[in-house]
């Protein structure tokens, strides 16, 4: 069966400024469809989307099972070699079984017991930060707080020093921003550089670890083995800690931002409805307004799904945002809503690839949350916020506030 074709520019001024409305037209266009900007087909509604990041016949990595020639692929270009060699051992892009084994060393790191003895440090570090502008009466919500604070909570899970944060945002950021619509060879050599430089950092840490270990995570990861006795190789665990950190600060930062905006704008009272329920309203805060809002597949196989062939090689990309929003799964979608239960929203993925730190990104907007509105209970926005051009990341380039 013939998909139906959508021409949408991701980066077209209002898309970015609000895209849920196009994702509404798109969920009307058919279950699966070609976005011809992005060069491959997709699924808004949110049953197909989390039914296909389950689906084991589709995956993140599809060279374990076709070559570049049978998938007519070129070969990669040169100048991206080292971030090729990054990813090469990314939790992100593997399948099993290599991504079990991998998991398999991480996972338990994200344990609840594990993930609450950093409640304290990020309950200090949310007030320090706030001690800092909170007599001015006003502040950049991204850059005064939940920047510093998400990878500040990083800093101290992976055991570096908190000073080295400058840094890290910048190879996060020009890291990631390989990943967006926009992409040229400046982003290109950007996103190598600070590969680079990343990779180079984290290795001199990861080598004192094998020195001597600490509580940390990298210390973890460093001395845990399976159960054939094998560890990590310094390659797997310089990839885990660059991915942890970007993932985990990348996301957070644009989660908090969003939340924020969205509780200010939506929820009357906000102070005093958000902290009767916390927990409520970060679960409505993922689900409103997600921090990514794709998620890419390839067929591991030929396919069918929803009466359209895929063929082996064939990508699909799974709209997080739009299935968010589904008014068929969630009633009022558009409404922001904390006591919605369940509230089985897609933020997080779902199967295999579901996100192995989605324990310690809860407690942390938790944490935000509550200290900032008890800290700050009048806030208010004081302009219109914008949306950074970053499509399929969503965050505020900047989101001003008064008390």
């Amino acid at each position: 069966m013939a998909e139906p074709v959508v021409d949408l520019d991701p980066r077209a001024p209002d898309f970015v400024r609000d895209p849920y409305p196009s994702y509404g037209r798109l969920r009307d266009v058919g279950r699966v469809f070609q976005w011809n900007d992005l060069g491959h087909r997709c699924c808004a509604r949110y049953d197909d989307v989390n039914a296909l990041l389950r689906d084991r016949r589709f995956g993140r990595q599809i060279l374990h099972v076709a070559t570049r020639e049978e998938l007519a692929w070129p070969e990669p270009a040169a100048h991206l070699a080292p971030f090729h060699e990054f990813e090469r051992h990314s939790l992100l892009e593997l399948e099993p079984p290599r991504h079990t084994r991998l998991r398999g060393f991480v996972a338990s790191a994200f344990l609840p017991r594990q993930v609450d003895r950093a409640a304290p440090g990020i309950e200090r570090l949310a007030h320090d930060l706030i001690d800092r502008f909170a007599e001015r009466g006003t502040c950049d919500l991204v850059a005064d707080y939940a920047a510093p604070l998400a990878v500040g909570v990083i800093a101290d899970f992976l055991g570096v020093p908190r000073d080295l944060g400058p840094s890290l945002l910048a190879w996060s950021h020009d890291m990631v921003a390989i990943y967006q619509a926009r992409r040229d060879r400046v982003i290109e050599d950007r996103t190598v550089a600070a590969t680079v430089a990343f990779s180079a950092l984290v290795r001199d840490f990861v080598a004192a670890r094998r020195r001597r270990a600490g509580e940390d995570f990298l210390s973890h990861v460093v001395m845990a083995t399976d159960a054939d006795g094998q560890g990590l190789t310094d390659d797997e665990v310089v990839t885990m800690g660059i991915l942890l950190l970007n993932a985990g600060h990348e996301a957070t930062v644009h989660a908090l931002g969003n939340g924020v905006r969205a509780i200010l704008e939506h929820v009357p009272d906000a102070a005093a409805a958000t902290l009767a329920d916390t927990a409520g309203h970060v679960e409505e805060m993922l689900r409103f307004d997600a921090p990514l809002h794709m998620f890419t597949r390839y067929a591991l196989q030929d396919v069918e799904h929803a009466g359209v062939m895929f063929r082996k090689g064939d990508v699909v990309g799974l709209l997080l945002g739009s299935a968010n929003r589904d008014p068929a799964r969630f009633s009022a979608a558009d409404v922001f809503r904390a006591d919605r239960a369940p509230n089985p929203h897609v933020s997080f993925g779902a199967g295999i690839h579901a996100c192995v730190g989605a324990p310690l990104a809860r407690l942390e907007m938790q944490i935000a949350l509550r200290v900032l509105f008890e800290r700050l209970p009048r806030i208010a926005l004081v302009e219109q916020p914008r949306v950074r051009d970053a499509w399929h990341f969503r965050g505020l380039e900047a989101l001003r506030l008064a008390w």
